[in-house]
C-alpha cells in the first residue's frame, strides 16, 4: 500500500518505542499487542511485552476495573523491560484513558476510539466531562477517530451482523499502528487465516478492517509523521517469539528428549499457570502426557505415581494450588523421587489478585512443608529464561533424586521477548540409568543407599529383584523398611537435606551481571525484576554511578561463592515483589544487613523507581 502523492509526510527514527493498548476485555486488546508484537519481533527488533488482565472475568465493561491493557516496548537496542512511560496510548474508551494517562509521556500520542466517549463510556468511567473536548489533553497528540463507525463502513457487505463486525475493531487499530511504525501486513494476515481457518468469512473480516486501518493511516491528513525502528543487533542465531508459559512446556519437552524419558505433567487449571498444561497437551508427538486433575493434590500424587513409574514427571500450578500440593512434595521428599514443581506466582493470600504478578512464593518454597523436608529451588528471570530454568530444574531432580522448584511468576509467563533457539549440542545430557535387576544369589537391594552425590538410585516398580517398601512414613536406613527408631529418624532427615546442599558443587559459581566484583553497592534480585534491575544498574552505571547487579538463579541451596560475593560489597540492595523474603533468607545465612525495596501492587518495578531507590541507598550514610 503506497502513500498518497505529493503529501508532506516526514520519517523520524526512533531507538525504542513503548506502545500500550488499553480497552475493555471484550475489545481484543491482547490480540492486537501480540500480534503487533509478533509482527515486531520476525522484523528482528528486541521486545519485551506486558499483558495486564482485569482480575474478574467479566468485569463491567466500561469501569476502570474492566481495562485490559497489553503493553510492549520494542527497540533497535537490546530491550529488557516492556517500558515505564509510554509513547502511544491507544484508548478505546474513557475508562482505558483515564486509567492510563499518567503513564503516557508529555507531548505523546493518544489515539481515542471516539465511540468510546459517549455519555454511557464517560459515566462508566466517572469522568464528568469528555476529555476529548475540554481541553485537558492540550499536553499530548490526541487523535480522536471514529474506529467503530470506520470499521462498520469497511466491512459493509460483508453479511455479517454488527456484534461480529464490532469484534473486528482491534484489527483496524492494528492496522494503523502497523502503518505509523511501518510494519508489514503479510504476517498478521497469515496468522488470521490460520487462526480462523475454519471460518473463512470472520477471517476475510478481521482481514478488510486491519487493511482499513492501514489506508486510513496512509490516506488520512491528520497523520504528518511515521516512525522507523531499525533492527536490533542480537547475538547470531534462530530467534522466535515467546511467552514464558510456551517456554517453559518446551523446556520440559527438551529434558524429556535430552534425558530419554517420557514427560508426564499432572495439573489442575489455574491462573497464570493454565497456560502449560494447555502447551503441552498439543505436543502429543514428543510423547508427552498431560493429565488435567480434579484437584491441586489429586494433580501432585499423579506426578508422584508417573515418577515412580520411570517418567520425566512435573506438575504446574500457582500459589493457592501450592497450598495444596504441600503435604503430597512432602511425600515426594520422603521417597526422594525426581519431579519438577513449576509455580507461576501471583498476588496473595488466598485468591488475591490472580491476574497480577508477585513474588509471593519463596518462603513457602523453603519452608512451606510440615517437617524438615528441603527441596532445591530454582527461579526463572525473563520469558525466555523460563525454558533454561525448568530445563535445569530437570536436570537437577533426575541426578539428584529429589522433587524440585521452579519459580516464574505471572508477568514473565505472560509477557513475550524474542527467543534464540538452543542448538542441541548447547543442551547438557543427563542419561539416566534406573536400578539394575537382581538376581537370586546378587545382594539384596537397598532402595536407600547412596551414591556419592546422595541420591538413591532410581527403581522401576515391576523390576525383578527391586522390590521395596514407599509411602510417607519414614523409612529405614538403606532398607527403605519402616522406621520409627528416633536415631534413625535424625540420620535420615540430616542426609536429605545433606543430598539438597551437595547440589551446590553441581550448579555454577554465582557472577556479577553488570558492574565490578568489589565496590560501594551490589543489586542483588531474583526472578522477574531480573530487567528492570538490570535496565537501572546499566543506566546508572553510564552516569557514574558505583553499583553492581548479581542476579539469582539458583535460591536453594545458594552458590558456593555468594557470600564471598556479598562481603565485596558496602552495602546489598535486595529489590522484590514481595515484603522482602529473600532478604530474610540473606540476612540469615550471611548475617549482613541487606537493605530492603519491596512493591507489592500487582505490578513489576519500574526503572525510574529503582534508580531513585539504588541513588538514595548510595546517599545514605551509616548510623
Amino acid at each position: 500500500m503506497s502513500e498518497v502523492k505529493n503529501r508532506p509526510l516526514h520519517v523520524e527514527t526512533k531507538q525504542d518505542v513503548t506502545i500500550l493498548f488499553a480497552g475493555d476485555s471484550g475489545d481484543g486488546m491482547q490480540l492486537t499487542g501480540t500480534q503487533f508484537s509478533e509482527t515486531t519481533a520476525i522484523l528482528g527488533n528486541d521486545l519485551n511485552t506486558f499483558p495486564n488482565y482485569p482480575a474478574e472475568i467479566r468485569a463491567p465493561a466500561g469501569t476502570l476495573a474492566g481495562v485490559s491493557g497489553f503493553q510492549v516496548q520494542f527497540g533497535s537496542k537490546e530491550i529488557f523491560t516492556p517500558g515505564d512511560k509510554i509513547d502511544v496510548l491507544v484508548a478505546m474508551n474513557a475508562a482505558a484513558l483515564k486509567a492510563n494517562l499518567k503513564f503516557l509521556k508529555e507531548g505523546k500520542i493518544i489515539i481515542a476510539n471516539v465511540d468510546g466517549f459517549d455519555e454511557k463510556n464517560l459515566q462508566l468511567a466517572n469522568c464528568k466531562t469528555n476529555p476529548l473536548t475540554d481541553g485537558s489533553l492540550t499536553k499530548y497528540h490526541v487523535y480522536a477517530i471514529e474506529i467503530g463507525k470506520l470499521t462498520r463502513m469497511a466491512l459493509e457487505g460483508t453479511g455479517l451482523g454488527t456484534k461480529e463486525i464490532d469484534r473486528s475493531k482491534n484489527m483496524f487499530v492494528l492496522g494503523l499502528l502497523f502503518w505509523l511504525y511501518n510494519r508489514p501486513l503479510d504476517y498478521t494476515i497469515k496468522s488470521i487465516r490460520e487462526k480462523f481457518k475454519k471460518k473463512p468469512e470472520i477471517a476475510e473480516a478481521n482481514i478488510k478492517a486491519l487493511q482499513a486501518g492501514y489506508s486510513y493511516g496512509d490516506a488520512t491528513e491528520i497523520f504528518t509523521t511515521r516512525y522507523e525502528v531499525r533492527k536490533a543487533q542480537l547475538p547470531a542465531g534462530t530467534y522466535r517469539h515467546i511467552m514464558g508459559n510456551q517456554a517453559t512446556a518446551y523446556g520440559l519437552i527438551a529434558a524429556s528428549k535430552k534425558s530419554g524419558l517420557p514427560l508426564f505433567l499432572g495439573s489442575y487449571p489455574i491462573t497464570p499457570a493454565s497456560d502449560i498444561l494447555h502447551e503441552l497437551s498439543k505436543h502429543k508427538n514428543f510423547g508427552v502426557k498431560t493429565f488435567q486433575a480434579e484437584d491441586e493434590i489429586a494433580a501432585m500424587c499423579a506426578a508422584i505415581g508417573a515418577a515412580y513409574g520411570g517418567h520425566l514427571a512435573a506438575t504446574s500450578t500457582s500459589g493457592p494450588g501450592m497450598d495444596l500440593k504441600e503435604e503430597a512434595i512432602g511425600l515426594a521428599v520422603s521417597l526422594e523421587l525426581p519431579i519438577v514443581i513449576i509455580d507461576v506466582q501471583r498476588g496473595g493470600p488466598s485468591t488475591g489478585l490472580p491476574t497480577k504478578t508477585e513474588q509471593s512464593d519463596l518462603l513457602m518454597a523453603m519452608f512451606g512443608r510440615h517437617g524438615e523436608s528441603p527441596v532445591p529451588i530454582i527461579a526463572a528471570n525473563s520469558p525466555a529464561d523460563c525454558f533454561n530454568a525448568v530445563f535445569e530444574a530437570a536436570r537437577l531432580a533426575v541426578e539428584f533424586m529429589t522433587p524440585v522448584i521452579c519459580l516464574t511468576d505471572g508477568y514473565i509467563a505472560n509477557g513475550a521477548e524474542p527467543w534464540r533457539f538452543p542448538t542441541t549440542s548447547e543442551l547438557p545430557d543427563f542419561k539416566v540409568k534406573f536400578a539394575a535387576p537382581r538376581n537370586p544369589n546378587d545382594p539384596p537391594f537397598l532402595p536407600y543407599k547412596r551414591k556419592e552425590n546422595g541420591a538413591r538410585e532410581w527403581a522401576i516398580p515391576g523390576t525383578k529383584g527391586l522390590e521395596h517398601r514407599v509411602g510417607g512414613l519414614e523409612k529405614q536406613h538403606e532398607t527403605g523398611n519402616i522406621s520409627y527408631d528416633g536415631e534413625n529418624h535424625e540420620l535420615m532427615t540430616k542426609l536429605r537435606a545433606e543430598k539438597v546442599e551437595k547440589i551446590a558443587n553441581a550448579i555454577p559459581l554465582q557472577t556479577i551481571d553488570n558492574g565490578t566484583t568489589k565496590g560501594k553497592l551490589l543489586v542483588l534480585g531474583w526472578g522477574s525484576t531480573y530487567g528492570s534491575i538490570k535496565t537501572a544498574v546499566r543506566d546508572l552505571r553510564d552516569e557514574g554511578y558505583d553499583v553492581s547487579h548479581a542476579h539469582l538463579t539458583y535460591l536453594n541451596p545458594f552458590p558456593k561463592n555468594l557470600g564471598e560475593l556479598i562481603y565485596n560489597f558496602d552495602k546489598v540492595l535486595i529489590p522484590e515483589l514481595n515484603m522482602g523474603q529473600l532478604s530474610r533468607l540473606i540476612r540469615e545465612k550471611f548475617l549482613v544487613p541487606a537493605v530492603q525495596f519491596n512493591k507489592v501492587q500487582g505490578m513489576p518495578f519500574t526503572v525510574s523507581e529503582l534508580k531513585e531507590k539504588i541513588i538514595a541507598t548510595l546517599n545514605q550514610k551509616e548510623k
